[in-house]
């Protein structure tokens, strides 16, 4: 097999474990503290630049596999973390006419992701 072939195995092999995980904490945050707020696309979104944070600057500083790189960072966080839901999320708060949670989503999955991902690099730095 040559490198192309790996990168996209090792893509795949991320991307299924992250996708269920988005999928099955979104259900549980639900469950736990309802719908009215995206709770669950909200911690996925932090968790998720805090541990891309970590891992790349971790990675950077370890001699590791490139493949082990596309498995976790594009494959499982790439499938972990949900962009695209957050713009639907503060879509759909707005559209239901509620302004105080949409601000509070849109400004605070951008703040504490910023956040997050410094914390994650700080962290992966000092070890």
């Amino acid at each position: 097999m040559n490198s192309a072939t790996y990168a996209l195995i090792a893509i795949s092999l991320g991307a299924v474990p992250g996708a269920l995980s988005r999928y099955y904490l979104t259900i549980f945050f639900a469950r736990w503290l309802g719908t009215a707020f995206p709770y669950g696309t909200f911690f996925i979104n932090i968790t998720g630049a805090f541990l891309m944070g970590f891992f790349i600057t971790l990675t950077s500083k370890l001699a590791i596999f490139p493949q082990l790189n596309l498995l976790v960072a594009v494959g499982f966080l790439g499938s972990y973390t949900t962009f695209s839901t957050y713009a639907l999320d503060t879509s759909n708060l707005l559209r239901t006419k509620n302004y105080q949670a949409a601000i509070l989503y849109w400004c605070g999955s951008a703040i504490l992701g910023f956040i997050s991902i410094e914390l994650g690099i700080f962290l992966a730095k000092i070890l």
